[in-house]
């Protein structure tokens, strides 16, 4: 046996007997010690200079990788997740409650985002994509903290954590097929809409904004404080004579005007490219009037002018009613739920998805029923009229004053 082999057999002896955990050997004797053995070692033990016997000091004993002395490896059983939820067990109208959505709409619903959320379980016993949904539709509905809706979906809340970004990126790869601005084809219906409620011609829109409320980034806290004196994002909607949500824009802090966030935003392309159909949309005091746009007369003076106004109020309330209808449906977007404890990008993810879910419940006919909100309060389903915006300048009132001459005279 070679000096070097003796040593590290007798480094290896020691190490055994003490018990000691074999991290420190595997740098002795490196790469091969998947080769490795502990050979008998005889020795001759003297006491006072005479040889007293030959004995062998240890069994040979192979070397165990990685695990200390006496250990027994335990397997340990694989997490599973067991969905405490069953679809064909609940009531119809206590999914519209938990979820806002029916039996067949949940289902649908899960067909459309399986390949996305199976494509990211890497594990077999993985969350099922049914659970998935219902958990975050329930996190919407409610407007409660992720610790309340974990305990009825199974999970932890980092891992609900988790599936929320999951399930949010898998919908708005879909956003295009939910929110879909009017098409030409489309124009004359939606026109026959609007003018049902308030015999304003050629519109095919209202416009408004609405605040929803976040924890802001420290950095850059006074940004997103709106002129209510909470934090917010400034959401910009259009909506139809339904209430269907057909644009949406939720990029934008609290303090930014309602005039701004319109003209950064892709409506004046849209309306440019159909200003040849001879179409408007409608709006408050706090955006201009334009040839696209109309907004109410400020100071009426004549009877004419009085009509008009009343008839543009009672046409753009369809917005107000869809922006208190979307928070009633979800209470994380309404105030009694509490501000949204996510950067600005997440809460943006959140706002877009509620409103394609919005359209997809009234594409399905999904009754709504009106439930107290987390507060034990009543959530009214509509918003009320916002007069507080600054107004914004007149710029081109040719188009409305031949509308009022020709339609309210």
């Amino acid at each position: 046996m070679s000096v070097k082999s003796a040593a590290v057999t007798s480094v290896a002896v020691r190490t055994i007997a003490t018990g000691v955990h074999r991290h420190w050997l595997l740098g002795l004797i490196g790469s091969n010690v998947n080769q490795c053995s502990i050979a008998p070692r005889s020795s001759t033990a003297y006491r006072d200079g005479v040889q007293a016997s030959t004995v062998t000091s240890h069994p040979t004993v192979p070397l165990l990788r990685h695990r200390p002395l006496g250990h027994v490896r335990r397997w340990r059983n694989p997490p599973v997740y067991r969905p405490l939820v069953d679809l064909s067990t609940m009531e119809e109208r206590n999914l519209i409650i938990t979820y806002r959505f029916d039996r067949a709409t949940i289902q649908e619903l899960c067909t459309q985002l399986e390949p996305d959320l199976i494509s990211a379980i890497r594990h077999p016993s993985g969350i099922p994509p049914q659970v998935q949904v219902l958990s975050v539709l329930h996190f919407l509905a409610c407007g409660s903290f992720q610790t309340t809706v974990v305990m009825a979906s199974g999970m932890s809340q980092p891992m609900f954590s988790n599936v929320l970004s999951r399930v949010l990126s898998a919908l708005l790869k879909h956003m295009r097929s939910y929110i879909i601005f009017p098409q030409v084809e489309d124009l004359p219906t939606v026109k026959g809409d609007f003018y049902a409620l308030g015999h304003i011609p050629s519109i095919i829109g209202a416009i408004d904004g609405t605040h929803v409320a976040l924890v802001p980034p420290h950095s850059s806290e006074q940004v997103y404080r709106n002129r209510k004196s909470y934090h917010s994002m400034n959401v910009q909607m259009v909506c139809l004579a339904n209430q269907y949500i057909s644009h949406v824009n939720a990029t934008f802090p609290g303090s930014v005007h309602d005039a701004y966030r319109m003209w950064n935003s892709s409506i004046p392309y849209v309306m440019g490219q159909l200003q040849r159909h001879c179409v408007r949309l409608l709006g408050d005091s706090g955006y201009p009037n334009l040839s696209w746009l109309l907004t109410p007369v400020r100071n009426p003076r004549t009877r004419a002018e009085e009509r008009y106004s009343e008839a543009h109020g009672r046409t753009r309330r369809v917005i107000e009613q869809t922006f208190g209808l979307l928070k009633a449906r979800f209470w994380c977007l309404h105030m009694t739920g509490g501000s949204l404890f996510y950067s600005p990008k997440k809460v943006c993810q959140i706002i877009v998805a509620c409103c394609m879910l919005h359209n997809l419940a009234l594409r399905r006919q999904v009754p709504f029923l009106q439930e107290d909100g987390p507060d034990g309060r009543v959530v009214a389903a509509v918003e009320p009229m916002d007069s507080d915006e600054e107004e914004a300048e007149e710029e081109d009132i040719d188009y409305r004053d031949s509308v009022i001459q020709q339609y309210f005279q």
